[in-house]
């Protein structure tokens, strides 16, 4: 499989960044019998090189416990951890399990494209392109959460579909079930449940088994998420929900020096408070206050953070090269290298917009449409950056394949085709945008001393 060419060539790569350092510490935390934990006495000397961190008291050295991060992520790598072991050996593990778990979207896009009611040629062709996406690919090696929520946000869409097809019970159940999951893994899913109850009664609002399903799909989706709500409830000894990370990502947000996506020094501010409730009661604290003072920027921030979610997928690339974690390349290979990283979403972004808003607009596809603007808007109102848009990649690729294979272009509306043209001008103009703002440090990264950039992430 072509996933596990990265992973064997990079045997002994080490982690970097801060989410998988965390990640790593709640996995071990979890597989060492004490519980969910992070800043534990063995790392927090690492951590505090960069951050200024003041133990409380009362300090155990177990590490304190969070609900800073959703547990599913790390609940993951605990499994994997407790089958390979935390040795020094873990990442590669970790990195081969995501190999294997990355290829499962191949047969899942295959299946969503003929749920959706595409036709088996479309369905082909989005498992071949997802099967050889260089992003996807190259994505294992990252510890990062959006190796296990894209492949469960696949799986529940395929089985939502289902539920809103057939009649069996298990139909509803099952989704509801892996909704569970993939919220506790990324809590945005949490917000798309209502979305899909509400699609589930519609669609199936002439059957007796609609009130039926909607209510199996939410019942199962409670009863996923509601036990780890407690648990957070009980830490804080106030009403938690899934994270504890929103006031944290509002204050990068709207930060009078942000543009509505992560940016190293704010994202520092806060981290040194230990108390999860504590920060983010101040991190939304602060996001009104910045509202306040300035409201019209809102309306800017919001449209420059769409632009981020949907923007090129470079900044990974660029932050290890510049840092010099891969040495020093030839101008061509970083070229290419960039080409194949980005040149994809490129080719099939603009694609899906004409197989999302083109041809006709059965019951099935607007469901799609749904996700695909709720997910948008959330991060828009919150903060964004292109590696969140790796879940929905799958999605993007089979809306481009229906649009390559089927044309539907042919039989649209004059106003589908106007959205149509208005969405690839956006799109057009936000990474042209992005490229003018990068411009001199591409020009430098394709220097000779790109690699010695040292930027920050």
């Amino acid at each position: 499989m072509l996933r596990l060419v990265p992973v064997l060539l990079t045997r002994n790569l080490p982690i970097s960044l801060d989410d998988m350092f965390q990640y790593d510490a709640l996995a071990r935390s979890i597989v060492a019998g004490h519980g969910y934990r992070w800043y534990p006495e063995q790392d927090l000397a690492l951590i505090q090189r960069y951050i200024t961190i003041k133990t409380p008291t009362d300090y155990d050295p177990r590490g304190i416990p969070t609900s800073f991060r959703a547990p599913g992520y790390p609940a993951f790598l605990a499994l994997v951890y407790a089958i390979g072991g935390t040795g020094r050996h873990r990442f590669f593990v970790a990195r081969l399990a995501q190999a294997f778990l990355g290829a499962a979207l191949v047969p899942l896009c295959w299946v969503l494209a003929r749920q959706i009611g595409f036709r088996e040629p479309v369905a082909r062709w989005t498992a071949i392109i997802i099967s050889a996406f260089p992003l996807l690919i190259i994505y294992p090696l990252a510890l990062a959460s959006e190796n296990l929520f894209g492949p469960l946000l696949t799986l529940a869409l395929v089985l939502v579909l289902r539920t809103g097809r057939r009649g069996h019970a298990r139909d509803p159940i099952l989704a509801g079930l892996v909704l569970g999951l993939a919220a506790l893994t990324r809590s945005i899913a949490a917000g798309f449940v209502p979305l899909a109850a509400l699609w589930v009664w519609w669609i199936s609002k002439k059957k007796r088994s609609g009130p039926r399903n909607v209510i199996l799909l939410i019942l199962c989706f409670l009863l996923v998420t509601l036990p780890w709500a407690v648990r957070n409830t009980l830490l804080h000894g106030q009403l938690t929900w899934i994270e504890t990370s929103l006031g944290y990502n509002l204050y990068i947000g709207y930060h009078p020096q942000s543009t509505g996506t992560f940016q190293y020094g704010i994202s520092l501010d806060l981290l040194p408070i230990l108390d999860d409730a504590e920060r983010n009661a101040r991190g939304l604290e602060a996001c009104l206050g910045f509202v306040g003072s300035d409201p019209w920027r809102v309306p800017y921030l919001m449209v420059r953070k769409a632009g981020h979610l949907w923007g090129l997928d470079s900044r990974a690339l660029i932050y290890f090269y510049a840092n010099g974690k891969l040495g020093h390349w030839p101008a061509w290979l970083m070229g290419l290298a960039l080409l194949l990283i980005c040149g994809p979403l490129v080719v099939l972004a603009p694609a899906a917009a004409g197989g999302l808003v083109c041809g006709r607009m059965c019951e099935r596809k607007a469901l799609i449409k749904w996700l695909l603007v709720y997910y948008t808007g959330m991060h828009m109102l919150i903060m964004a950056e292109p590696r969140f848009h790796v879940p929905l990649v799958p999605i993007v690729t089979v809306l481009a394949t229906y649009f390559f294979v089927e044309r539907p272009c042919q039989w649209s509306r004059p106003w589908q085709q106007r959205l149509f043209s208005l969405l690839i001008i956006l799109l057009l103009a936000n990474w042209a945008l992005e490229l003018t703002q990068g411009w001199n440090t591409l020009v430098a990264l394709f220097g000779p001393e790109g690699h010695r950039l040292y930027l920050p992430y």
